[in-house]
């Protein structure tokens, strides 16, 4: 067995929880489809994780929790509100921004809103080509 340090665990843990954060994020951006329902035990089941993780570590702020917070709590965002949420959070990648508008459509968003976001998101996309 070998001991180790305090300071080393945790960046060890803090790089964990990132990790499974980012990749919690990427399983629900490859969501087909997904109701109000569906989001809302998304949110629950990471709320248990949370506290999971509580339990396991001593690291807070859990890092990324609301880079997953914010993604989940997206989905329910007006056609406007969506718009405007796309263009400031470039933390998600184009695939991700994309399946979040994909998802709604049908639900709270029309196809013309749908061509509309997706525009956007095009549009931010393009300075990074």
């Amino acid at each position: 067995r070998v001991r180790i340090p305090l300071p080393v665990s945790n960046i060890l843990w803090e790089h964990c929880i990132r990790l499974a954060n980012r990749t919690l994020v990427e399983g629900y951006a490859n969501v087909k489809k997904c109701s109000n329902e569906g989001r809302a035990l998304m949110q629950l089941d990471f709320q248990q994780f949370l506290m999971k993780l509580e339990k396991l570590t001593d690291i807070r702020p859990i890092p990324d929790k609301e880079f997953v917070e914010t993604y989940i709590k997206a989905y329910y965002l007006t056609e406007n509100d969506m718009e405007a949420w796309i263009k400031e959070h470039r933390e998600y990648s184009t695939k991700q921004l994309t399946n979040l508008v994909n998802v709604c459509l049908g639900s709270h968003i029309n196809k013309k809103a749908r061509q509309k976001l997706l525009a956007a998101i095009d549009d931010i996309d393009r300075p990074k080509r």
